[in-house]
């Protein structure tokens, strides 16, 4: 009878002590154990997959050597919640690529910058300086469908601001899982005479554009002189929960000692980048040997 009595007690001490366990395994601070957690997308081409094969996989790796942890990945879409339920529910540590100052997370100082760009065909020999460019009343001009959040993208915004909303052809960032590389669609449809331009992020751009190397053109796109608030131009850095300021520093000082090797991961992979002492000028990608001898590495 005593024993009746006090079993419910005993399982309520029980059922507590399991869950601050539970609180204490999912609030582990950063590189707890020798782990270097990373939050990443698993079919996100040219930045991560789970084959590891994004540049964004590569920097991970080489973070993870040089501070002598073991590399590890949560996995899940970037899409809405991602942050929510992978760093905020403390699966992984840290995402390799996010913009500076992303108000969601701590960022690490920037690691590169970079722009959105336009893929035309080089045989068209467009070269898009301003969005009143008569030349752009008869493209079909693809860019990426963002989601179902509202947010449209920079290119969005600025190509309906010039009443150029008709001539927008979109694509989906995701697409399904039976469609290998979805993000690259869209470069493919300038190649193959589809759409005539694309207006995407500039590592989406560089990377897909090598596949046609000598058919297809990428320059930087022209942001609008009076839409200050909606910038072409982004640094990157790399998000951390916001109470992991001694995390981010470890991080910073294993970008800057891999600064180099970084530098030549993001030119392997094509990604256009603008050098730090100009707002304007961009490393292009190269995308080929005839036009590798025309850019700037």
């Amino acid at each position: 009878m005593f024993f009746q009595k006090k079993r419910p007690l005993m399982f309520r001490y029980q059922g507590i002590a399991l869950a601050l366990c539970l609180l204490l395994l999912e609030s582990t601070p950063a590189m707890a154990g020798g782990y270097l957690r990373v939050c990443a997308d698993p079919d996100n081409l040219p930045f991560s997959n789970q084959k590891q094969q994004g540049f964004e996989n590569q920097i991970a790796k080489l973070l993870a050597k040089d501070m002598k942890a073991t590399l590890s990945y949560t996995w899940l879409k970037q899409r809405q919640n991602f942050f929510r339920q992978t760093l905020g529910a403390y699966r992984c540590d840290v995402v390799i690529g996010v913009p500076s100052r992303f108000d969601r997370v701590l960022t690490t100082q920037p690691y590169y910058r970079s722009s959105y760009v336009i893929v035309t065909r080089r045989n068209e020999n467009l070269n898009i300086t301003s969005y009143d460019d008569a030349a752009l009343q008869n493209l079909k001009i693809g860019i990426h469908s963002i989601g179902n959040d509202g947010a449209n993208s920079p290119p969005a915004v600025i190509l309906g601001r010039h009443g150029l909303a008709k001539n927008i052809v979109g694509f989906s960032m995701w697409g399904d899982s039976s469609v290998k590389d979805p993000q690259g669609l869209i470069i493919s449809a300038v190649a193959e005479g589809k759409i005539d331009a694309a207006i995407v992020w500039g590592p989406i751009g560089g990377f897909f554009a090598k596949k046609y190397a000598m058919n297809l053109t990428v320059r930087p796109a022209p942001a609008d002189p009076e839409m200050t608030i909606m910038p072409f131009e982004y640094d990157i850095s790399m998000g951390v929960r916001k109470d992991e300021a001694e995390f981010a520093e470890r991080l910073e000082k294993s970008i800057e000692r891999n600064r180099k090797r970084i530098e030549k991961i993001l030119s392997t992979y094509h990604i256009p980048v603008i050098k730090p002492d100009s707002n304007s000028s961009i490393t292009q990608p190269s995308l080929g040997s005839a036009e590798s001898s025309r850019n700037t590495r």
